[in-house]
């Protein structure tokens, strides 16, 4: 998890593919919608990494449960960035589940709950 935040934040949205399984799910906030496949969801990284800047990010109340070959990895965010010359708030908590691949671990499934985004003064 630690890798994947890292990359987006320093602008690295390419390095997230390995970290990606091929059949990733990505569930939109407010279940809207769902992205497949790990270039969809790349692709949705390197749009945020090319046309937003993160001013602000804080993660609190990790969680992570671990049963075998998965493992289930939940925090809480907040965020401030600026996109197209405005700058806005963004909270809500990040869930991902990760499945065991050789001697590392895949992200298979995403979603943003609780997601809340409003202008930052």
């Amino acid at each position: 998890m630690q890798r994947i935040n890292r990359a987006w934040l320093e602008k690295r949205p390419e390095d997230l593919a390995p970290l990606f399984h091929a059949d990733i799910t990505f569930v939109l906030p407010g279940f809207t919608g769902r992205l497949h496949g790990r270039e969809a969801l790349v692709a949705g990284f390197v749009d945020f990494c090319r046309n937003a800047t993160v001013h602000e990010y804080r993660e609190a109340d990790h969680a992570v449960d671990t049963i075998g070959d998965t493992a289930v990895v939940g925090f809480r965010y907040e965020m401030v960035y600026e996109r197209s010359g405005k700058r806005y708030r963004a909270t809500g908590r990040d869930l991902w589940v990760f499945a065991r691949e050789g001697d590392g671990w895949v992200a298979v499934w995403r979603a943003m709950l609780d997601s809340a985004e409003q202008p930052a003064d």
